[in-house]
């Protein structure tokens, strides 16, 4: 029978080793998300894959609240986060840092994640939609790229949650 890991064999480290280690060059972007549930699930997403920072937007919930909380598990307390009135006041700032800004839509031309690649040494700053209305088309005219993850069935789009995990374990197969 197979014995699970302890803590120390599956290499985690505290919140203040957390903060010194490396992120990978990715920012998140928030589009108006509204469930807190979600925002706490990016968050803790966000965590694993070491990613840099979380952007979250105009009607996003911030830390702290109940439902971030019981979601990312304190993972909002170790992955750096900002607030921003508008998204694409953001999406400004962060094109001026140098990201590419990425956006994941289902619109006409989009990359089919497969198919997306980093550049060695991008930045990139990718963005989430509202759970109904997706990422505004305000960022989504902005963006450099838009790539969406392809997926059958009857549904319109995935989840937030899983959309942004599968997104940020694609980017950081490719980082590492």
């Amino acid at each position: 029978m197979a014995q699970k890991k302890s803590m120390l064999e599956l290499h985690r480290v505290d919140l203040e080793d957390y903060k010194k280690v490396q992120k990978l060059p990715v920012t998140l972007v928030m589009d108006n998300v509204r469930s807190e549930m979600n925002v706490g699930s990016v968050f803790r997403t966000a965590d694993a894959f070491l990613i840099e920072r979380v952007c979250l937007c105009g009607i996003t919930p911030q830390p702290p609240k109940p439902e971030i909380h019981k979601t990312a598990l304190g993972a909002e307390d170790a992955v750096v986060w900002q607030y921003f009135s508008t998204t694409i006041e953001v999406v400004k700032e962060l094109r001026a840092q140098g990201y590419v800004i990425v956006s994941i839509e289902q619109v006409h031309d989009s990359v089919s994640l497969e198919h997306f690649v980093v550049n060695n040494g991008q930045k990139i700053a990718v963005v989430f939609g509202n759970e109904v209305k997706g990422v505004s088309q305000e960022v989504v005219d902005a963006s450099d790229v838009c790539v969406e993850v392809p997926q059958e069935g009857t549904k319109h789009s995935l989840n937030i949650s899983c959309c942004a995990a599968i997104i940020m374990w694609h980017l950081y197969q490719q980082f590492r």
